[in-house]
């Protein structure tokens, strides 16, 4: 991981590195596997959905979302706006379910963690029974080694320049615009080390908002490293069983839930799903993938109605994302492979232009700020990329 494209965590750039190590194909794999392009694409599309639903939700008559805990009353709400849709109908849509783009950033994370790390046979010593004899000691050191540098403290070197940029950039910003943030020094702390997903009340805590997937990433790469890397599938269903289990006994709006999905517990299963997709991926028909695309979408709106069936929801928005997104024509997937190129860097400076715009929302012309703050972001985004190219990875 070289260039900037490689240089960005894994999450923002899933499969960029595949072609190194598997045979990629370059055209539009409409039956086939993910490319490249398609890869992109899914990371723009996912991008985008953050960055709208991410402006939409603060705007007092659009409906909120049920992310991290689940509100019957934005249900009923939802409800009511498809029946009677009113002139922001768009934007109730965006902020109910713009956050999902954030399960299929972590669907294409997994995907490329295991075509990078998982696609070269392991380095096997000769010795045969030796080799058995040593397995144990050979596992100890594999997670020492894991802890020591050659995986997880790279990948959080990584996310640490990229929030770093944005972090500095937005908490000059938000100092000099109404409604100041009230920073404290432990929690700067906390942010800096991508350890306030695990603060009690961790939506109070975490400022900007968005940057609570850092840390979100940051527990990911440890449990994939220490608990998913090169192990049988069986595991990776059997963590997602249990987070599922820790989830299902909580209260739908408490405390509690909130906190779990803060965390990587209510990231798992997207998680898991494209590691296991990565690993079984096969061609698929067309008549296979039509399929998965109507049952998905069925499955994305009539889950979201119920507590249980909420939870699976991720699950549902990833095979709609990775079928549908071989459909699109190259119209629209060259702009959206273009924005998967500047995802990470639009990441991280959305919230910036967010706090500058959306006052003019809040005065009444909704879609004007709205139109301004995409327009901004995309272009500071632009030069983000070019900024954070030319960082290099801080020593720490």
């Amino acid at each position: 991981m070289e260039d900037y494209k490689n240089k960005q965590p894994d999450n923002v750039q899933a499969c960029s590195n595949t072609a190194k190590i598997t045979p990629l194909s370059e055209g539009k794999g409409k039956t086939g596997m993910l490319t490249r392009p398609q890869c992109a694409a899914l990371r723009g599309l996912a991008i985008l959905g953050i960055v709208l639903h991410n402006y939409c939700h603060w705007l007092s008559p659009i409906i909120k979302e049920n992310e991290y805990t689940f509100s019957r009353h934005n249900v009923t709400q939802l409800i009511q706006v498809v029946q009677h849709p009113d002139l922001y109908f768009p934007l109730h849509l965006l902020s109910f379910f713009g956050h999902y783009g954030v399960p299929i950033f972590l669907f294409l994370s997994a995907y490329g963690l295991v075509r990078k790390y998982e696609m070269i046979s392991p380095n096997l010593s000769e010795g045969g029974e030796k080799n058995q004899e040593t397995s144990s000691k050979r596992r100890f050191h594999s997670l020492v080694e894991a802890w020591g540098g050659s995986f997880i403290y790279p990948h959080f070197l990584k996310l640490f320049k990229l929030m770093m940029v944005g972090f500095v950039a937005f908490t000059i910003v938000d100092s000099i615009t109404p409604g100041t943030f009230h920073y404290q020094f432990g929690n700067v702390l906390a942010q800096l080390a991508m350890i306030s997903n695990l603060f009690p009340h961790p939506d109070k805590v975490i400022w900007p908002g968005p940057y609570w997937f850092f840390g979100l990433m940051l527990q990911l790469y440890c449990v994939y490293r220490l608990l998913l890397y090169r192990r049988h599938w069986g595991f990776t269903v059997a963590l997602i069983a249990i987070c599922w289990l820790l989830q299902t006994g909580c209260q739908p709006d408490g405390e509690t839930l909130n906190r779990l999905r803060y965390n990587f517990i209510g990231g798992v299963l997207p998680f898991g799903a494209g590691l296991l997709y990565a690993r079984w991926e096969r061609p698929w028909p067309s008549v296979a993938l039509w399929t998965i695309l109507i049952l998905s979408s069925v499955a994305i709106v009539s889950f979201s109605i119920n507590y249980q069936s909420w939870f699976w929801v991720p699950l549902f928005v990833c095979a709609f994302a990775v079928s549908g997104i071989r459909f699109l024509p190259q119209w629209l997937t060259d702009p959206l492979s273009w924005m998967g190129g500047i995802s990470a860097a639009l990441f991280v400076c959305h919230p910036i232009t967010r706090k500058i715009f959306i006052p003019m929302s809040h005065r009444g012309d909704v879609y004007s700020g709205l139109l301004l703050y995409l327009i901004a972001s995309v272009s500071i985004a632009w030069l983000f990329r070019a900024l954070i190219k030319r960082i290099s990875n801080p020593k720490l």
